[in-house]
This record gives structure tokens, C-alpha cells and sequence, in this order.
């Protein structure tokens, strides 16, 4: 018996089509997926799990094209989990870069070390190993499980949560958080067999990265169209207008600039020319101190922001807390 996808059931109020097969709707993504998926080294034959691993980390709120360079430097720095644990936390965070959210970083650091030394230098195959290592949370340990392994878990990210709200529930856009309906639709719609399940979380998540997008979907593209209730019920608006991230004033915005000056830094940096307001001749003229040579366009972008000394002095301490930075009577400076 052919199984068939309960639209009335997900979605009673849109004027969906009376239901399409499940496996038309997967041989669909799939095959589409084989023609179209952009070619990614962390996808390549001779991937390795600690490369899914680290390329997983990177591409969390991160988009592919930012990833791609630091991956591949980072991969030809540290081509094994002991390499990258045997390095030192401020050698880990200089390297992230401009990444963002460094403490990315250090999670990937902490991980490693784990690694190296419970489980002899090699990513663990288990789920519930995956699980536990330092900052792998539930979609990372599925991910490397599915990606590396060729394991059956379902994987739900941002994409795939967009296109199975469009394609089976009708609405433009998933709910700020995961829920459980959400969870229990992805498994029900995951192939039993384990190859199929692969292809699918693969294919899936590369629809929503190329045509279901959030803000312009390119529907004319898409394999399974005329498969969607979210078209079909005229493409509703969204329930909640997503609100993107604020960065220009943020707190996030002068930490990103702490850190470029320390990144940058040979030696620590006098915590004065980190706080100030002042312009850089000012600064200077009130006795901060001399800015090292090598910083000094990183120290004009800071001190050209327009923050005030308490939320510098706030952004530091949260680097300070996070374990971004460290502090002593020299200045500051990364991690040791």
C-alpha cells in the first residue's frame, strides 16, 4: 500500500491537493538533489568524520560561503582531532578569524581534547558517544552520525524544519523553536532503510539551502511544487515576522572588535586602550598608552565605534567570562 501524506491532517484549513505519495515526494528531492547539490569538500568520498565534525561546528549560524576557507585552513592545520587538541586555546580562537561566535571554537577545542583522550584520537561512531563529547548537542551528534557514518538518525535543521513546514504543514516559515509535532513529522518522513534515510536528510537540507529559502523561495525550481501545501494554499504569509539579528550597536559588535584587536596582538594589550571612547589621539594624549604596531587599524575600528565605556567595559567582561580572553597586570590578550 502506497503511503500518502496526510494533508488534512496537518494542515485542515488550506485548500491542499488531495495528498501525494510519500516515496514520489522523496525520489523527487533525492534526484534533485543528485543533479544540483553543490560539490563541498566535506561531502567528498574521502571525507573524513573529524572534517564532518568540524565543518558541522563551522556551519552553525554560519553561512557556506564564510565556512569554506576557514575549514579548509583549519583541516590542513589540524587534519586529526589530536592536532587541533594539543594546540593552544589562543592559536584555536586566532584561526577561527571573523567566524563568528567564537566560542565555537573552543567547544571544537574541548571536543577534540575528548577525543584524543577517550576515545584514542578517533571521532566515535556511537550516537550517544557523539552526544556526550563537549558542547555536541542533539542536531550535531544526528548530523555526524548521518554525514560521517551513513547512520539512520533524523537530522532537523533550520532548512529542513522550512521545507517540511511548506511542503507537508503549509505554513511559510517553522515556529521560532523545534517542537515536537515538528520532530515527530520529520520522523515519520524519514525512509526506513538506511541509504534512503541518508539521501534524504542530505537532499532535504540542501532544498532549503538553494530553493526553499526563508526570504525569496525560488518556487519555479523547486521538484516538488506541485507537491506543497504551502503553494497550494496560495502561499500564506508567515505567522511571526522573523526578526534578524541586530549587530551595528550591539554588544556582539564590540566584542567581534575586542577580539579582532587580540587576534591581532602579539603581546597582551593595555586593558585601557580596549574601554575607551576616546579617539585614538586622544587616547594617546591621556596617557593610555602606546598601541602596538600591529594593531593599530584594529584598535582605530574599535575605539571609531560608537559604544560607550560601560558597554565596553561589559563586552570585555563577557570575553573575560566566556574564556575569549584573558586578563592579568601585562593587559589582554587570548587565551593561554
Amino acid at each position: 500500500m502506497v503511503s500518502r501524506l496526510p494533508w488534512s491532517v496537518m494542515n485542515p484549513n488550506a485548500e491542499s491537493p488531495a495528498g501525494a505519495p510519500v516515496e514520489d515526494v522523496r525520489r523527487a528531492v533525492v534526484e534533485w538533489y543528485r543533479g544540483s547539490a553543490r560539490d563541498l569538500p566535506w561531502r567528498a568520498p574521502q571525507r573524513t568524520p573529524w572534517g564532518v565534525l568540524v565543518s558541522e561546528i563551522m556551519l552553525q549560524q554560519t553561512p557556506v560561503v564564510r565556512v569554506l576557507p576557514v575549514w579548509q585552513r583549519w583541516l590542513q592545520r589540524w587534519p586529526t582531532p589530536s592536532d587541533l587538541a594539543a594546540a593552544s586555546p589562543a592559536d584555536v580562537v586566532r584561526e577561527w578569524g571573523r567566524l563568528g561566535y567564537p566560542r565555537r571554537a573552543l567547544r571544537l577545542h574541548a571536543a577534540a581534547q575528548c577525543i584524543r583522550d577517550e576515545h584514542g584520537g578517533r571521532v566515535p561512531r556511537d550516537h550517544a558517544e557523539l552526544l556526550a563529547l563537549p558542547g555536541i548537542g542533539a542536531y550535531t551528534a544526528a548530523a555526524v552520525a548521518v554525514f560521517a557514518f551513513g547512520q539512520r538518525h533524523t537530522v532537523v535543521d533550520t532548512n529542513i524544519r522550512r521545507v517540511e513546514a511548506r511542503l507537508f504543514s503549509g505554513r511559510a516559515l517553522p515556529a521560532r523553536s523545534l517542537t515536537a509535532a515538528e520532530t515527530a513529522l520529520a520522523d515519520s518522513l524519514l525512509p526506513e532503510d538506511v541509504a534512503g534515510s541518508v539521501a534524504w536528510n542530505q537532499a532535504v537540507m540542501e532544498l532549503g539551502a538553494l530553493v526553499c529559502m526563508a526570504r525569496s523561495p525560488r518556487c519555479g525550481e523547486c521538484p516538488v511544487r506541485d507537491s506543497c501545501a504551502w503553494l497550494a494554499a496560495g502561499s500564506p504569509p508567515p505567522e511571526e515576522t522573523p526578526r534578524g539579528q541586530a549587530w551595528h550597536g550591539t554588544d556582539r559588535q564590540v566584542r567581534g572588535a575586542i577580539m579582532a584587536v587580540l587576534r591581532s596582538a602579539v603581546d597582551p594589550v593595555p586593558e585601557p586602550l580596549l574601554l575607551t571612547d576616546l579617539t585614538g589621539s586622544e587616547a594617546l594624549a591621556q596617557g593610555h598608552g602606546a598601541p602596538p604596531a600591529v594593531v593599530v587599524a584594529e584598535l582605530t575600528a574599535l575605539w571609531r565605534l560608537p559604544a560607550p565605556p560601560e558597554q565596553r567595559r561589559r563586552a570585555l567582561t563577557g570575553l573575560l567570562a566566556d574564556g575569549l580572553a584573558a586578563a592579568d597586570d601585562a593587559g589582554v590578550s587570548l587565551p593561554g
